[in-house]
């Protein structure tokens, strides 16, 4: 039961970043926190990832549905079967960034990402995250790592 308390809150805590970030943050505004090191702003993504495919909004909104209900599906039989914690904390990582993502492109047609880092990397500086994107990229890993330490 955790595990499905773990991918909700990652939905509704998302869920209302976004909500302040489209409300109180504008197009062209920056707000550096952490002594500069991260910057909130406001972007909404049409794409996936480097808006890639942003012109094909629902080509991108169709792979991710899908990838999501495959993930789902997985995520409940596992849950049923209580067998590898790791696996399933990472898919319910997984899944609470995925439906959150969704949510925002089947709503709005895109996804509303709010932050990004101050690197001494400038091609990495104007990548623009959302807490579902860390959620999904961490996700991925511990599935990966729990999953081989099975084996």
């Amino acid at each position: 039961m955790i595990f499905v308390f773990v991918a909700a809150f990652v939905f509704v805590g998302d869920f209302f970043l976004k909500r302040y970030i489209e409300k109180h943050v504008g197009g062209e505004e920056n707000r550096r926190i952490c002594r500069g090191r991260i910057l909130l702003r406001k972007y909404h993504n049409y794409g996936a990832v480097f808006n890639f495919l942003d012109r094909r909004p629902g080509v991108v909104w169709n792979i991710c549905g899908g990838l999501l209900l495959l993930l789902g599906v997985a995520w409940f039989v596992l849950l049923r079967k209580k067998d590898n914690p790791g696996v399933l904390l990472g898919l319910s990582l997984l899944v609470g960034g995925g439906s959150s993502n969704l949510y925002d492109r089947i709503t709005k047609g895109y996804v509303v990402d709010y932050f990004s880092f101050r690197t001494p990397w400038r091609w990495f500086n104007r990548i623009v995250f959302n807490i579902s994107d860390f959620c999904i990229f961490f996700g991925s890993i511990l599935v990966a790592i729990a999953r081989e330490e099975r084996y």
